[in-house]
C-alpha cells in the first residue's frame, strides 16, 4: 500500500470556503462551463469535489491548465482509450499508487479493460492475452520508467502501427501519469467517500 492508506492525508483538500477568485478561475480553465458550475455550486445538494481537485487546487494557477491538458489524455486520446487504460494501469501497478489504481481500475472497463486485463497488468509483457501492439506499449511503458527512454526494436514496432501524434502522446501519458502518481503518494492523497483500496492491490513485490 502507499501513503494514501494513512489517517490523515499529508496535504489535506483545500475547504471550499477558502476558494478565492483564483481556484474559481482555475475551475473555469479546466472544465467546460456545466461542469466548473457543478464543482463551484453552493446549492445544498452540489456535487462533492474529488479529493485529487481539491488538493490539486492549492496551487490554482498551475492545476487549472495542467487539468486541461489532462482532459486531453482522459477525453480524446489519440491512443484510444484502452490502450490509454493499458499504460496508465501499468503505471500505477509500478509506482504503486493506491489512488491512481483505484480511480483506473474503476474506469477501464468502460473501455473495454475487463476485469482478467486488469489482474494481468501486474505480469506486464509476461501476460499471455495481450495482443503485440498492447505488449509492446506496456513494454515500452516499463522501459520509459526504468531507463526514460524506449530502446530502439520496441520503438520500431511501435512506429509500425502508431502514427506520430499518438507516439508522442503515448510518452506524454506515461510521464503525466508517473508525475500524478508521484503526486499522490507523496501528498498521502485518500480515496474519496464510497471508494475503497482492494483488500490486496498487486503491486511490486506480491507479483511478478
Amino acid at each position: 500500500m502507499d501513503d494514501s492508506d494513512v489517517d490523515a492525508p499529508r496535504l489535506a483538500p483545500l475547504p471550499k470556503e477558502r476558494w478565492g477568485d483564483d481556484v474559481h478561475a482555475a475551475f473555469r480553465v479546466a472544465y467546460p462551463k456545466e461542469v466548473a458550475d457543478r464543482f463551484l455550486s453552493d446549492a445544498p445538494d452540489a456535487m462533492r469535489v474529488p479529493n485529487v481537485l481539491t488538493t490539486l487546487m492549492h496551487h490554482p494557477a498551475l492545476s487549472g491548465p495542467f487539468l486541461a491538458y489532462n482532459r486531453v489524455l482522459l477525453e480524446r486520446p489519440a491512443l484510444g482509450h484502452r490502450l490509454r487504460e493499458l499504460v496508465v494501469l501499468r503505471v500505477a501497478w509500478r509506482t504503486r499508487s493506491t489512488y491512481e489504481w483505484v480511480q483506473h481500475t474503476r474506469l477501464a472497463p468502460r473501455f473495454g479493460v475487463t476485469t482478467e486485463d486488469i489482474d494481468a497488468i501486474a505480469h506486464g509483457t509476461g501476460a499471455d492475452r495481450w495482443t503485440p501492439l498492447e505488449a509492446d506499449l506496456l513494454a515500452a511503458t516499463d522501459q520509459l520508467m526504468e531507463r526514460y527512454r524506449v530502446d530502439d526494436d520496441t520503438w520500431a514496432r511501435l512506429s509500425k502501427h502508431l502514427e506520430p501524434r499518438q507516439l508522442v502522446e503515448f510518452a506524454f501519458t506515461v510521464g503525466t501519469y508517473t508525475c500524478l502518481a508521484m503526486a499522490f503518494n507523496s501528498f498521502g492523497l485518500q480515496l474519496d467517500p464510497g471508494l475503497h483500496p482492494i483488500a490486496k492491490l498487486p503491486f511490486p513485490g506480491s507479483e511478478e
